[in-house]
């Protein structure tokens, strides 16, 4: 590290943020890299440990972390990421624009679902429904209500695989087309049901399920088997058991 190349990657740094993705640690800045994302500036206060952390985990993105990561003083670090992961490396990433986002959304035809998170409470569960919908390959995920699914929080829990589908706010009036299946506790068993491949898969909040309107507007409604007496299931948990549904033995 020169001190020229820490002050640039500094300013470079400052420029940036204010509209700018905050890619918290390695896994994150690691996934955001192997989905395509535009890195604006990434710093760390080690970078030898970034490296071989690489070498270890990622070898694939180990070239491109070398070329985009600056070491700077660990003072700076802290100082610009105050909750900073233990990896010691963060990020900043060009949001994923929303017409490639809606373009991806309404392609026809489409060979994996969508998953629509209506009105969700907790970033955590929406960065880890993310991550999920990353793993199984659907075609994206939806929010309604007033949260923004890239915040910063949702992004952290979601290891940057927002780059990785196309992760959206909608209003409920203008969802992707397609086969609206809602999760409920009244609905018919997911198990006695083949999920089509265009289908939007609906989720509710763990405390108040799905709207009244998404509900009215649903083809069907599916429930999860779940044991006499337990109240819910976690909404991550819930999507996972629904994807795997889908994408199992046909």
């Amino acid at each position: 590290m020169t001190d020229h190349e820490a002050a640039r990657a500094l300013r470079q740094w400052r420029e940036a943020a204010p509209d700018a993705v905050l890619l918290d640690g390695f896994h994150a800045l690691k996934h955001a890299l192997r989905f395509g994302a535009d890195i604006r500036c990434a710093i760390t206060s080690d970078k030898e440990s970034v490296l071989a952390l690489a070498a270890g985990l990622a070898e694939d993105v180990t070239g491109a972390l070398d070329d985009r990561v600056v070491e700077v003083p660990k003072e700076a670090l802290r100082e610009l990421v105050p909750k900073g992961h233990a990896t010691q490396v963060a990020a900043l990433a060009t949001r994923r624009a929303r017409a490639d986002n809606r373009q991806a959304l309404d392609r026809r035809p489409r060979s994996a679902p969508i998953v629509v998170l209506d009105n969700p409470r907790n970033l955590g569960n929406v960065g880890a429904v993310v991550r999920l919908a990353a793993g199984f390959g659907v075609t994206g995920v939806v929010t309604t209500g007033d949260l923004d699914p890239w915040h910063t929080n949702a992004v952290r829990a979601g290891a940057g695989l927002h780059y990785a589908t196309a992760v959206e706010h909608v209003d409920r009036d203008a969802l992707p087309t397609g086969p609206l299946y809602a999760l409920d506790p009244e609905g018919e068993d997911i198990r006695s049901v083949v999920l089509p491949d265009d289908a939007l898969l609906a989720f509710g909040s763990e405390r108040h399920g799905i709207s009244p309107e998404l509900r009215g507007r649903a083809d069907r409604l599916l429930s999860l088997p779940m044991r006499p007496q337990v109240s819910s299931y976690n909404l991550a948990t819930s999507v996972a058991m629904t994807l795997f549904h889908w994408g199992g033995p046909r």
